[in-house]
């Protein structure tokens, strides 16, 4: 879908181990181009955690905070994104539908990751490799704003051309998954 110029309001969920990359990609595309508006929950100077172990009541929170004002999520996928129990609930509060229409959800995968990586489950419940029949679509890291800009449109006409393909049924994640790329020795 082509870039059409119009600034979304974009969620941006993540690993904080990945601040670094966040940042820059806020940077680059948000501050510097204005693609679009970031919500983001934990990078930069904003540390407004949900101090909660109460997945309801997280989700409740993530929706009215973060998630009410956009209309796309994008998880920048790193090394353990897959793995990490905000990160499903974040997908899962995007994907909800009911009285407003869902987030539209994508992934990018960040730079240091080359052109793979582990997607986390939910995405990959709501992705195929055909790209057809399904609503998340994920790209390896955009090359220039407007490459960014069209995906974000195709995210964003997913809320209704696609919805139909939500698969948001699954549990949530109770703690974080062992990561499948960092591994810790003793």
């Amino acid at each position: 879908m082509a870039y059409t110029g119009t600034k979304r309001r974009v969620f941006i969920s993540h690993y904080k181990g990945d601040r670094v990359e966040v940042n820059a990609f806020i940077d680059h595309f948000a501050t510097k181009h204005e693609v679009f508006t970031p919500y983001i929950l934990g990078a930069g100077d904003n540390y407004d955690f949900i101090n909660s172990n109460d997945p309801a009541y997280v989700m409740t929170q993530i929706r009215k905070k973060y998630l009410q004002d956009t209309t796309i999520t994008i998880i920048l996928v790193g090394n353990c994104t897959h793995s990490r129990r905000y990160v499903d609930w974040e997908i899962k509060s995007s994907l909800q539908q009911g009285e407003t229409l869902p987030n539209g959800l994508m992934g990018i995968i960040l730079p240091s990751k080359g052109g793979s990586a582990h997607l986390p489950p939910r995405i990959k419940d709501n992705w195929n490799k055909e790209g057809k029949d399904c609503y998340a679509r994920y790209w390896v890291y955009p090359k220039t704003p407007e490459e960014l800009g069209g995906w974000i449109e195709d995210a964003y006409a997913a809320r209704t051309a696609r919805s139909k393909f939500i698969q948001n049924s699954q549990d949530m994640m109770k703690y974080n998954a062992k990561c499948l790329v960092c591994v810790v020795t003793h």
